[in-house]
């Protein structure tokens, strides 16, 4: 049906790697691969498999679980993306930290897989669009910056000059034009 791939960090595994809850819930433990450091795996690679037709109406989403935390959405892929690379930003640990029978060993955090109706999915890669909206964050704070080193305070209004869009758009363009690494520093 699936396989994953943690990048730099193992071959690649099949869904015989995972538990099977139930018929469309798969879990993969982290303390199998790498016990108690799942934090350093920072990224996964999902893709079908090429004998696998899922309908075109659902898609096979992506969660992550620190220990004691709730599953956290990733994003998925679709018979139209056959396979993503999805980052994985790990939640913190919930402070309660369940406990397992007997044992009594902290739960670890798990992989979950779920086969779920496309229209219900906030979007296939919940990481790039945080990327997006941090670099949007960025840039806003380079414009705000720049025009607040030429306001004048008018009471409760600051006074900017016509032209500021103008000088700061030439600004960025030309800084962005000189060094190449200017926007990537954006984008982090």
């Amino acid at each position: 049906m699936f396989g994953v791939v943690f990048p730099n960090r193992s071959f690649p595994m099949d869904i015989s790697a995972f538990s099977q809850i139930d018929t469309f819930h798969w879990i993969l433990d982290m303390n199998t691969f790498v016990g108690e450091a799942y934090d350093h795996v920072r990224e996964v690679c999902i893709f079908l498999l090429n004998n696998f037709t899922l309908p075109p109406d659902k898609a096979l989403s992506i969660y992550i679980q620190s220990p004691g935390s709730p599953f956290l959405f990733c994003g998925a892929v679709t018979l139209s993306r056959p396979s993503a690379v999805l980052s994985l930003p790990w939640p913190e640990p919930g402070e309660q930290l369940q406990l397992t029978g007997a044992d009594s060993t902290p739960i670890s955090a798990k992989i979950g897989v779920s086969v779920e109706d496309l229209a219900s999915l906030p979007s296939l890669d919940v990481a790039a669009e945080k990327k997006i909206e941090r670099m949007a964050m960025k840039v806003g704070e380079n414009l705000f910056n720049f025009m607040q080193s030429f306001c004048g305070v008018d009471g409760s209004r600051l006074i900017v000059p016509m032209d500021i869009l103008d000088r700061w758009f030439k600004k960025f363009q030309d800084r962005a034009k000189r060094d190449p690494q200017y926007l990537k520093g954006f984008a982090l």
